[in-house]
């Protein structure tokens, strides 16, 4: 690969970033920490936390592209330069998350700063797409539900079937089934149990058992249960 490329911010994404790129043969620095320069980088992947890209931005030597690795921050961030995003996807919680498969949003500041954007993701085995600056905080938030809220509501689930003496190991197939229903026929299709049912009897003793077992939480059961009711009353819903 004819362009060295610098990792900037020594994380989880900042290691699995370097580890998927060297594997897909590129030239890589780093991961270096914070305030480094990247000199004789001919580009510069900025893996720190959102509030610091501004800074570390700023330490970056002439010439090289600068791109950062966040979700929901514009590219302005980085400076009058040239300048690229890349946002793997992805969980990321070791040096040992696999990248491959994974969605990346991409964006650039020049038509080839989002052509070389493309081909970093395209090299290490992830399905680029861009995003425009205007989307990227609905297009974060998405992944965050996706993922975060996920696992607070599987947090949820799993205090409950504590308090019934089931564990979590049995909850998992469900969950697994549950999410592969929701990629292959979408959310109104994939949709079963009571609420989908019309079964308020069966709705009313669960919120019991929640305001018995986990009264702190009653208030998200609620406006979950609401939420569901709309998605059951779409026209594809309640499959049951």
């Amino acid at each position: 690969m004819p362009h060295p490329i610098a990792i900037v911010g020594n994380g989880r994404l900042g290691n699995a970033l370097a580890a998927a790129l060297r594997t897909a043969g590129h030239d890589v620095t780093g991961p270096l920490g914070r305030g480094a320069d990247g000199f004789g980088s001919g580009l510069v992947l900025l893996c720190v936390p959102d509030g610091e890209i501004a800074a570390a931005a700023a330490c970056i030597a002439p010439g090289a592209i600068v791109g950062h690795c966040s979700g929901a921050t514009p590219l302005d961030v980085l400076g009058d330069r040239e300048r690229l995003a890349l946002h793997p996807l992805m969980t990321v919680t070791g040096t040992g998350t696999s990248l491959r498969g994974a969605g990346c949003a991409i964006a650039g500041s020049t038509p080839q700063a989002l052509a070389r954007a493309h081909a970093i993701a395209t090299d290490v085995g992830m399905r680029p797409f861009a995003i425009a600056d205007a989307d990227r905080p609905a297009y974060h938030a998405a992944a965050s539900v996706a993922s975060n809220f996920l696992v607070t509501l599987e947090g949820f689930a799993e205090q409950l079937a504590g308090a019934a003496g089931v564990p979590r190991e049995a909850l998992v197939p469900l969950v697994r089934a549950t999410v592969d229903n929701w990629a292959a026929v979408g959310p109104e299709r994939a949709l079963t149990g009571p609420i989908a049912r019309g079964d308020d009897a069966t709705v009313a003793r669960q919120r019991a058992a929640v305001a018995d077992h986990a009264p702190e939480l009653v208030k998200l059961f609620d406006a979950l249960a609401a939420a569901t009711a709309r998605l059951a009353a779409t026209p594809q819903g309640a499959a049951a």
